[in-house]
């Protein structure tokens, strides 16, 4: 469309997907446990789905997951991958139903699917909303979506290392680390798609490791090196790399000489509308008071409490 914003190259994501399936297995950790925290919260449902769709799944973690969960819980799960070599790896380790498909073009027919799940794949989409729409569309009516995607603190501790190095070394920085998405906007994103009683929360993984240059070693194991379509072009200079492992340390290094990263995960959950569906009350219906239920003197916003 004439008016959407490119701030992601899917093609160069696709390449570097492709290029990380041979070597995935020595990275996937965090993959790995962002689809068992997903899963848990899969369990917690209590019901289940006849039709089920990992989106994104790269090499099939959600799959290895889910076989945890109580017989019947999942009929038949699909999966899919931008990555065709990934989507051939998640067949081959599942022997399920696998294709290669775009998350900003969804090739599912409205109405087919009871569960959609992503696990750590959204972020990189460039156009969140319309894809969010996509998904809802997917769901037959009270189908379940639940997703995990890396949120606004992620490798805060590399984006402001990256900034100060090369700040001092070549007169400004350029964008290094992805513009994810906030715990904050993360709701009414799926609002505003469509979906009925949405939720969002996070928490937090920190990873330590030996010096800043496995960390990126990692990333670039896992595919999730940076692909910002104004990225700069040019090589990385030994000495920026070098002043970046340096600030990082001197700045977020612990007391054990390790390098601590940061991970937040987004988890969003939403259903597609349906008749029967629990409606919120609107403001001011509600028939108790919190101040009776507290035994405490109830006060207006904005006023102010006396002493105790």
């Amino acid at each position: 469309m004439a008016d959407r914003i490119e701030v992601f190259d899917r093609r160069l994501l696709r390449q570097r997907r492709e290029r990380a399936v041979a070597t995935l297995a020595a990275h996937d950790f965090l993959f790995a446990e962002v689809a068992t925290r997903l899963v848990d919260r899969l369990a917690d449902i209590r019901r289940d789905f006849s039709t089920a769709l990992d989106l994104g799944c790269h090499t099939g973690f959600i799959a290895k997951a889910a076989e945890g969960l109580p017989a019947g819980k999942i009929g038949t799960l699909f999966q899919a991958d931008l990555s065709p070599r990934m989507a051939a790896a998640a067949r081959s380790n599942a022997d399920i139903p696998t294709l290669a498909a775009d998350e900003e073009y969804l090739p599912f027919r409205d109405a087919g699917l009871d569960l959609i799940l992503s696990c750590a794949s959204l972020h990189f989409v460039n156009d969140l909303p319309g894809a969010l729409i996509q998904i809802q569309r997917a769901l037959k009516p009270d189908g379940v979506f639940l997703a995990a995607l890396f949120g606004g603190a992620t490798l805060t501790e590399l984006r402001q290392a990256w900034l100060a190095a090369e700040t001092s070394l070549e007169g400004g920085a350029g964008p290094r680390v992805a513009p994810f998405a906030d715990l904050s906007d993360a709701a009414g994103l799926l609002q505003r798609a469509g979906f009925a009683m949405p939720v969002a929360d996070s928490d937090t993984i920190t990873v330590t490791y030996d010096n800043p240059l496995k960390l990126m070693s990692d990333l670039r194991g896992m595919g999730e090196t940076n692909v910002l379509i104004e990225r700069r072009r040019t090589p990385t200079r030994r000495a920026t790399l070098t002043a970046v492992a340096e600030h990082y340390m001197a700045q977020f290094g612990g007391d054990d000489g390790r390098a601590p990263a940061t991970f937040q995960i987004l988890y969003l959950t939403g259903w597609a509308p349906a008749e029967g569906q629990p409606q919120a009350l609107k403001p001011g219906s509600a028939t108790s008071r919190l101040a009776d239920i507290f035994d405490t003197p109830e006060q207006s916003a904005g006023e102010k409490a006396g002493p105790r």
